[in-house]
């Protein structure tokens, strides 16, 4: 991007989480490359305000009905314009400034905002992978029928579309899918029975939400990956491998039809392929810490454990079965992660109910958008049941 070239307008969903968190650590470091147009939140709404007050936006949305009045009056002075409620976020992201919609959203809450996006022809930055779990047929038509690019923020499926810059034209023979294997990699089964939450908010390497932090440890988040490496790639099940990579140094791998393979590497720090996202196709200077081989001078690599950490195969299932089977593991998944992180069940109980829930539920082949909805609506009321 040159000096000349004009800001780039983000609009940011879900800015108090994590990613969201970093990618306004990116545009600190870049404000001549890019400005916030609109920010929004589902809860947050005393850290909202604070990232409001600095970075100006256009718009901010507060999905929390109960948070917008105090938050209006006080942005209402300074000029910024404010919505709520979850309906507001799919109007936000078709205006006409925004350049750019990062979905920094958590879990199937990404979906409407993401599908009113692309139809109103913005280019996507995905860091929800829900999205593509729950839709993924549905969003990759909508966005080849619009010609919208969905430029992945997940560290795995970036360094997949790195490695695939030049390489369009290539074949793909495989992908490989590194996992750092979370905080219980070699664990038994019978160790796993007495996890504590606080065990499992515990990730080796990165520094993530709760969510995802707890799908980690559950191997759930690896078989998400799994999904929606699929839709973003256009590969078959058998093509997508996973394996465990305790130094979350190489973040994935292509294998060329030829043997070849190419390889992304970097220290595990979520603003690399945030920044790559929001800047594409141009890379742009960063102070981001840099790798020293001599800090690792191993690099190794295992099997994924797909009997004791279920999910993973879960996931590999509700891809061959397709249609709304990966909707309703989402759904369970989300039930049951969010009630391990209230202590109401343990932590394999996680991979038994949705499971269960897979079984049991609503299954079309061929799902319209409201076959999604009643899949995901299905698979909660099921999963909730099962607690």
């Amino acid at each position: 991007m040159d000096k000349t070239s004009k800001k780039k307008k983000i609009a940011l969903l879900g800015s108090t989480g994590s990613i969201g968190k970093q990618a306004l650590d990116v545009i600190r470091q870049n404000p001549d490359k890019f400005e916030i147009e609109v920010l929004t939140a589902y809860s947050n709404d005393v850290l909202l305000l604070k990232q409001a007050l600095e970075f100006k936006p256009n718009t901010v949305v507060i999905v929390d009905e109960t948070k917008y009045e105090s938050l209006s009056e006080r942005l209402w002075k300074e000029g910024i314009k404010t919505y709520c409620g979850e309906k507001s976020l799919e109007d936000v992201v078709q205006m006409e400034e925004v350049d750019l919609v990062l979905t920094a959203l958590v879990g199937y809450s990404g979906l409407k905002p993401t599908i009113a996006a692309i139809n109103a022809k913005k280019p996507i930055a995905l860091a929800n992978k829900e999205t593509l779990v729950v839709a993924g047929d549905l969003i990759t038509s909508l966005a080849n029928q619009n010609q919208v690019p969905l430029l992945p923020v997940d560290s795995e499926h970036s360094a997949i579309f790195q490695c695939l810059v030049g390489e369009f034209h290539n074949k793909i023979e495989k992908i490989y899918l590194t996992a750092s294997g979370g905080p219980f990699r070699g664990w038994t089964a019978e160790k796993l029975a007495s996890v504590t939450k606080a065990q499992a908010l515990k990730h080796p390497n990165w520094e993530m939400g709760a969510k995802i932090t707890i799908d980690s440890a559950t191997l759930m988040n690896k078989g998400l990956e799994v999904i929606e490496a699929k839709w973003l790639f256009d590969l078959q099940s058998h093509q997508i491998d996973t394996v465990v990579h305790p130094q979350s140094i190489i973040h994935s791998i292509v294998q060329f039809e030829d043997g070849s393979m190419k390889a992304q590497m970097g220290l595990p720090d979520m603003k690399l392929p945030i920044q790559y996202a929001m800047a594409y196709p141009q890379r742009i200077a960063s102070n981001f810490p840099r790798f020293n081989f001599m800090d690792y001078p191993e690099l190794t690599f295992e099997k994924a454990d797909k009997e004791t950490f279920k999910n993973l195969a879960l996931a590999y299932q509700a891809l061959e079965m397709g249609g709304t089977a990966a909707c309703a593991l989402n759904a369970a998944n989300e039930i049951t992660n969010a009630a391990f992180l209230q202590d109401k069940i343990k932590f394999l109980e996680i991979a038994d109910i949705n499971e269960k829930v897979m079984q049991q539920a609503y299954f079309v082949k061929n799902p319209s958008v409201e076959d999604y909805v009643s899949c995901n609506d299905e698979a909660r009321r099921i999963a909730t049941e099962l607690l």
